[in-house]
């Protein structure tokens, strides 16, 4: 059997795939200059503020241990219920978000756990978590 050393035919490429997404992108840019234009040509004045902390709302990242003795930790500060409950109101009238990660204690009730996530939610804490630890396989 002989081998071929010429061949009869040339490779081509096909560009049509590549046109369309050409003269999509084109399309794309061109309508999305029009909208840019129209936006710049509206008599619109945005109001300015002084500060540009003042405009966002800072997001408070607390800790809560609940100790098998029912008493409470915020950020390793002792508590009970009542301070924790004014402290995350006060930062939510401050316009503060307030995030809340519950530590309770294995060996503890849950119902301690479960008080303090009725409090906090009492409080208007917008995001609350619970943590736990995976057990070691022996």
């Amino acid at each position: 059997m002989p081998i071929k050393i010429s061949q009869d035919e040339s490779p081509s490429l096909n560009l049509t795939s590549m046109i369309d997404i050409v003269f999509l992108l084109i399309i794309f840019f061109m309508v999305g200059t029009q909208f840019t234009d129209v936006e710049h040509q509206m008599e619109l004045t945005v109001p300015q503020v002084d500060d540009a902390a003042a405009t966002e709302s800072l997001v408070q990242h607390h800790v809560v241990n609940v100790f098998t003795d029912a008493s409470i930790t915020i950020d390793g500060e002792l508590c009970d219920l009542a301070s924790l409950i004014s402290r995350f109101e006060q930062e939510k009238t401050d316009g503060n978000r307030v995030h809340v990660l519950i530590r309770g204690d294995a060996d503890g009730a849950f119902q301690n756990v479960a008080t303090v996530l009725s409090a906090c939610r009492k409080a208007g804490v917008d995001q609350m978590g619970v943590s736990v630890k995976l057990a070691q396989n022996k």
